[in-house]
């Protein structure tokens, strides 16, 4: 029986074969499968291999496991899932290097947005921590209301681009990553186009989801239901296919309580003047809309460009910005613990960086989403999360995604005031999105 496996940086920790089932699960769902059973049938016989090894007096390593990993999985049939497999490995071995990913490179960031977005911040003084700070102190009211116009800007400026094509769009997709301010924006793009005459038919494609009981579930229970394949793409396709051929769908129902769809949650069709709206993280997944002329269709990517240097001089990481924005709303409106929220949130950086982030420049339009003054109302809420968590994953290599983050944004809250009065923040404020009090109804 093997009791120990041998970690790369030498430790010995307590081999757990339901870690293999859920690494074969997760590379058999990305490519389109969902049995459980050969996974765990898979996991058996490398179990097995590892028991039958020359080396079996000795504790195995991680590389000697996924090794045997591949080897049972192409042996035994599974060569797409193999292939998954193998990517996803070769992947982690680039981050260990500080290389850069196979599927995001320095070609994918908008430098335009960027500098668009740097400058602004040494016009209006809050380029750093030291300058957000001196703002606050000395009244926030100013920074918010510039910082709000700036929003509205990127907006409208994107609306531009989709009036130029209003004669032929069909499908308006809205994409980007988790927390980046999706629902905000689609509906702020919603008012202009009603304000053109058109009527917005929403395609909600959580209600698509399959069963939460169907996504590949890790060793600490949680599920990781963060990639394109957690959704019936299929269904998805075939529903808006049918909608630009003038026929009407029935659109199932998710119920995120039970984790099950069931029933229907009603019927849409698309009239003369109707443009179907995809909000969802996996937009620009190509399987979604494959089939339907790129003409019908304009691509919004939605992100936190955010432009800001703390004492060491470093950029505030954009994924940090939209990990807290989430675990506000986690907390504010689907009673999720902040806890859960940052040890899940590794799930959620691989999908986006896979399926999400590699996209971006597919979008006909990219709107920044940051606001400049939202990290001391951030702070003011989860600033207690975050110094519990950097003590608390310590020295925790099962955790140790969690633990960097955590460590991360303590001190940039270090750095920054903390601000609880949210009367500040206008009631059509994307930050509403977050913390809430909107005037929208999400």
């Amino acid at each position: 029986m093997i009791e120990r496996i041998v970690k790369r940086d030498g430790r010995l920790v307590p081999f757990d074969r339901e870690k293999i089932v859920f690494a074969i699960y997760r590379a058999a769902v990305a490519m389109g499968g969902r049995d459980r059973e050969t996974a765990e049938r898979v996991a058996a016989d490398v179990v097995a291999m590892l028991e039958k090894r020359g080396s079996a007096a000795t504790d195995p390593t991680v590389e000697e496991v996924q090794d045997i990993v591949e080897k049972c999985l192409i042996e035994r049939g599974h060569a797409r899932t193999a292939k998954a497999y193998i990517v996803y490995r070769y992947e982690h071995a680039l981050k260990r290097k500080g290389r850069d990913s196979l599927t995001y490179s320095r070609e994918n960031v908008p430098f335009r947005k960027l500098w668009e977005a740097l400058s602004w911040a040494v016009d209006h003084d809050c380029a750093t921590t030291a300058e957000l700070t001196a703002r606050f102190a000395a009244g926030p009211g100013a920074l918010i209301a510039a910082a709000e116009e700036f929003y509205e800007d990127e907006i409208d400026s994107a609306f531009a681009k989709i009036e130029e094509r209003l004669s032929d769009i069909k499908i308006l997709i809205v994409s980007g990553p988790s927390a980046s301010g999706k629902t905000t924006t689609t509906l702020k793009i919603r008012e202009r186009l009603a304000g053109r005459g058109f009527e917005i038919v929403p395609l909600t494609v959580d209600n698509y989801f399959y069963n939460l009981e169907e996504h590949p579930r890790d060793s600490h229970g949680d599920y990781d239901f963060e990639t394109p394949q957690a959704i019936d793409l299929g269904m998805v396709n075939a529903h808006l296919r049918d909608l630009l051929a003038g026929k009407t769908v029935e659109v199932p129902f998710y119920d995120f309580k039970k984790g099950k769809r069931s029933g229907s949650s009603g019927r849409v069709s698309l009239g003369k003047k109707g443009i179907v709206l995809v909000d969802s993280l996996h937009g620009l997944f190509e399987q979604m809309t494959a089939g339907i002329p790129e003409s019908a269709k304009f691509k919004l990517y939605i992100e936190t460009l955010a432009q800001l240097k703390d004492s060491d001089g470093r950029f505030l990481r954009w994924s940090d910005v939209r990990l807290m924005r989430r675990m506000v709303r986690d907390l504010q409106f689907r009673n999720y613990d902040p806890r859960h929220t940052i040890l899940h949130w590794h799930y959620v950086r691989r999908a986006e960086l896979r399926h999400i982030v590699s996209r971006l420049m597919q979008a006909h339009a990219v709107v920044n989403s940051s606001l400049a003054y939202e990290l001391p109302f951030l702070k003011a809420r989860l600033e207690e999360s975050f110094a519990r968590f950097a003590e608390e994953f310590r020295g925790d290599a099962d955790v140790e995604d969690a633990q960097e983050r955590a460590e991360r944004v303590r001190a940039l809250f270090a750095e920054i005031p903390a601000c609880g009065d949210d009367a500040l923040v206008p009631r059509t404020s994307l930050l509403r999105e977050f913390i809430g009090g909107s005037e929208y109804a999400y």
